[in-house]
């Protein structure tokens, strides 16, 4: 069985530490654990691995998140994967911070990575993984807010936040999305 694990982000480092990279870096913390290094491919970076015996492929869109649905396309059509074994990883205004939220499918919220996903993949019904990272900003400042950095209390929390969701997307590729969504949604 194959999986493609997807953190969307934006490339460069100037987007490297903001709240919009969350998904970037979920899937490098997914990579470390399995041991195996990102590498340079078609559309991004790749890193190829296993898990309890089945053969993982997270990926790093190097597409900016408008169009990290062309990515996901490539990959799942490349490797031959099914919908229900990809899981993306995107950031969420919508919940509080660090909150996670997996879904079996879903709208894209106004999330433009997902929003392109959908286009590409011409349907809702993907795995995706979200990161709450509340919306504390004013009026006007959401793009401001979404491309800042992470602060305080958030950047003290965020190693044990991304540990946990590393862990549920390695439960999503061993236990499946049902009982992912029992074990980890909310916490």
């Amino acid at each position: 069985m194959k999986y493609l694990i997807v953190g969307l982000g934006n490339k460069g480092e100037e987007y490297a530490e903001t709240r919009h990279n969350i998904g970037f870096k979920i899937a490098e913390k997914v990579a470390e654990t399995l041991e195996v290094p990102f590498k340079s491919s078609n559309f991004g970076l790749l890193a190829e691995g296993k898990y309890k015996g089945r053969k993982v492929f997270i990926l790093k869109p190097d597409t900016y998140m408008n169009l990290s649905g062309n990515a996901v396309k490539f990959w799942i059509q490349k490797e031959n994967i099914p919908l229900e074994n990809v899981m993306i990883i995107t950031d969420d205004l919508a919940l509080p911070f660090g909150t996670l939220r997996m879904k079996m499918k879903g709208s894209d919220a106004g999330h433009n990575g997902l929003k392109s996903i959908q286009e590409q993949l011409q349907t809702q019904n993907y795995p995706r993984l979200r990161f709450g990272i509340s919306a504390e900003f004013s009026e006007g400042k959401q793009v401001d807010y979404v491309l800042g950095k992470w602060e305080g209390e958030e950047k003290e929390k965020l190693p044990e936040r991304i540990e946990k969701f590393s862990k549920a997307c390695l439960s999503f590729v061993f236990a499946g999305i049902q009982n992912t969504m029992t074990t980890f949604n909310g916490k």
